[in-house]
């Protein structure tokens, strides 16, 4: 197909506000069909509390069980499941010893190509050896433990381990830096660290064990012990009394660990949001909602079927590869693919290389990743068997258009239906999303609520906005199991970010979205990335996506800037396809592509200026570090951390200065 053809037909699409339907025998297969979607809604439409209840009872194996569904009375610290008492990695492992204790758990492939493979039962006894280990250092019930891990099957192990002694973990990204890493430590007055020598990622090392020593080299007094994995065996400082490998830890130790059972409340971890300024926001998550989210929502969106290789690639260190890596796919006893490395190395086919070598039938990953491997070309894709594939999935921000055709058409074959997904660090697990097999879906949206989720559009007064198109607040209106219960000491902050807007009434998610005339839903950004210009909002969404629309262009950020006569102007950086211009300017290009926008929204959301370079400013999981932009659109001194950019190299770019 060629570039005008390809556009011409996303145009229509748009245009037509075209509808995908899942492939016939998807539909045959699935196991969510359009009678027990509708029982579904119906039940949490009718009773919200008995819809969550006859779930919990199903889905979660319980200790005790839980006396009352909801506690309300001191809302909005909601409490679910009272009385109940549980142990996630028994839900998580221990359940599918009985008929499927051999069956492959996890697969492993590391970014030079070694591999691993464990087993339910190999998995239990390591789980309860490491939960050995971590009691014989003294760490107990409540306690924190913060991760800082490759993204290797022990970090897995790891999280399970706390969850089976009801240590609370805090798991912190591998490439945050490590003064990042001493706030997060100090905050959680975690009592153990696990980390590892180093681990690979985009052919290099990155020294994991030396960011630690570090980061406790500046305070952090309430770590005792320091695990270490020996994952690249580079030489590494081991502070005696203090750090211990991970194979001396286990050495000569059970794998027999009677569970602790905690409360449904009692916290399974803490994760800090990512990229915030100021003092880090410890998400708190249950152990009783958390998992039953992390359950239905795996069932209902994924489709999850036993014999099904599940492919999240996000790092644990995120919320994305909590929920769909470490916990959801676990406790229906399925097989996850865990990946080290980058998705670039050796070249651009490394994804899809897995994906045929593993026999991936689910594969879950970010728009950021899509649109780089769409920019390498087809040839790598096409190199592969991907006839495995059967659902795909995108996850961390809207997708534009173009990349979701790309994925539908080059990945999935025009046969695997793709499930985009809204949902948030807080929130657990996925709130907006299509049910595969009943829900059609639109390039670009993330479609309908799911069962039990009230979500509405509201105005500045908190009042629902009925109008189709028009954008507002994206609120929840009733509580759900999996939400998270407060931010870490601090109730009041807890309050002030997710609540008080409207008086307690919403959690206010932070997004800005709009609803179509189907009700489909559609994510505009953050409400802070929403834009003012001429007193007209827009979206930063909807203008990257016309702009990647255009057959030059494979990635663009967009941002707002002070202006003296509009308020606000549109500042775009943009990755083409081909070379960027020389200095990162082009005149001629900038004007085709601000005429293109103009044609594609309106002439309010033309970019004033655009800029060119290799690539966005990005983390090591693909996040676009937006607030980077920002200062670098108002020429403002960069004073965030950068450190946990893939290329720093690119911030000279983007400023001009190469």
């Amino acid at each position: 197909m060629t570039n005008k053809s390809r556009n011409d037909t996303i145009d229509s699409i748009l245009k037509e506000d075209r509808r995908f339907l899942p492939s016939s025998q998807f539909v045959e297969n699935t196991s969510i069909n359009n009678h027990n979607l509708k029982t579904l809604n119906q039940l949490a439409n009718d009773d919200h509390e008995l819809f969550w209840a006859k779930l919990a009872h199903n889905e979660i194996d319980w200790q005790t069980h839980f006396s009352k569904t909801l506690d309300d009375s001191k809302a909005p610290h909601y409490r679910w499941f009272d009385e109940g008492t549980l142990n996630v990695s028994v839900n998580c492992i221990d359940r599918h010893l009985i008929d499927h204790a051999d069956k492959t758990a996890i697969l492993f492939e590391g970014e030079r190509g070694d591999t691993q493979t464990l087993t339910y039962r190999q998995l239990h006894s390591a789980v309860c050896r490491f939960a050995n280990a971590l009691k014989l250092h003294g760490v107990k019930l409540g306690d924190r433990v913060v991760l800082y891990m490759p993204m290797v099957p022990e970090a897995v192990i790891a999280m399970q381990a706390c969850a089976r002694i009801g240590a609370i973990h805090s798991v912190v990204f591998g490439g945050f830096s490590a003064e990042a890493l001493k706030n997060r430590i100090e905050d959680a007055q975690a009592k153990a660290v696990i980390t590892a020598d180093g681990g690979y990622r985009g052919g290099k090392i990155i020294p994991l064990k030396a960011a630690c020593d570090e980061a406790l080299s500046q305070g952090c007094s309430s770590v005792q012990t320091v695990f270490v994995l020996n994952r690249t065996e580079e030489n590494v400082t081991m502070v005696p009394g203090r750090d211990i490998y991970w194979h001396d830890a286990i050495q000569h130790i059970s794998d027999d660990c009677p569970p602790q059972w905690v409360n449904s409340e009692h916290p399974l971890f803490l994760l800090y949001t990512s990229g915030s300024t100021g003092k880090p926001k410890g998400i708190q998550h249950s152990s009783a909602g958390y998992l039953l989210g992390t359950i239905v929502t795996m069932k209902w969106v994924f489709d999850a079927q036993a014999s099904d290789v599940f492919w999240c690639t996000a790092d644990v260190g995120w919320i994305t590869g909590h929920s769909y890596v470490a916990y959801g796919p676990l406790a229906l006893g399925m097989t996850i693919l865990m990946y080290e490395g980058a998705p670039t190395v050796p070249d651009a086919g490394r994804f899809w290389k897995l994906c045929e070598d593993h026999k991936v039938t689910v594969f879950y990953t970010a728009p950021t990743a899509i649109r780089a491997l769409m920019k390498a070309g087809d040839e790598f894709p096409n190199q592969y068997d991907l006839s495995s594939l059967r659902l795909l999935g995108t996850v961390g921000e809207p997708i534009n258009p173009e990349a979701w055709m790309w994925y539908h058409r080059v990945i999935g074959k025009e046969r695997c239906p793709i499930v985009d997904t809204w949902w948030q660090t807080e929130t657990g697990a996925h709130v907006i999303a299509p049910i595969p097999g009943v829900v059609a879906t639109k390039p670009g949206s993330c479609t309908l609520p799911l069962p039990g989720m009230d979500v509405a559009i509201v105005d500045e007064s908190g009042k629902e906005i009925e109008e189709a198109d028009k954008g507002g607040y994206l609120v929840i209106r009733k509580p759900w199991p999996s939400m998270l219960r407060t931010i870490w000491g601090d109730d009041k902050r807890y309050i002030e970010t997710y609540w008080q807007r409207f008086n307690n009434k919403y959690y206010v998610a932070g997004d800005s979205a709009r609803r179509d005339k189907d009700g489909y839903y559609w994510i505009m950004g953050r409400i802070d990335d929403v834009l003012n210009v001429s007193g007209h909002r827009l979206g930063t969404m909807e203008i990257e996506s016309a702009l990647v629309a255009h057959n030059l262009v494979t990635e663009a950020a967009v941002v707002g800037r002070p202006d003296e006569i509009t308020g606000e102007a549109i500042f775009a950086y943009v990755v083409l396809k081909g070379q960027r211009p020389e200095g990162g300017i082009d005149n001629k290009l900038s004007v085709e592509l601000q005429q293109w926008v103009t044609k594609q929204i309106g002439a309010i959301a033309r970019p004033k200026e655009i800029r060119y370079a290799d690539n966005l400013p990005k983390t090591r999981s693909g996040k676009i570090m937006r607030r980077l932009l920002r200062s670098i659109a108002c020429g403002e001194e960069i004073t965030q951390d950068t450190s946990t950019l893939e290329n720093e190299a690119i911030l000279e770019q983007l400023q001009g200065k190469q």
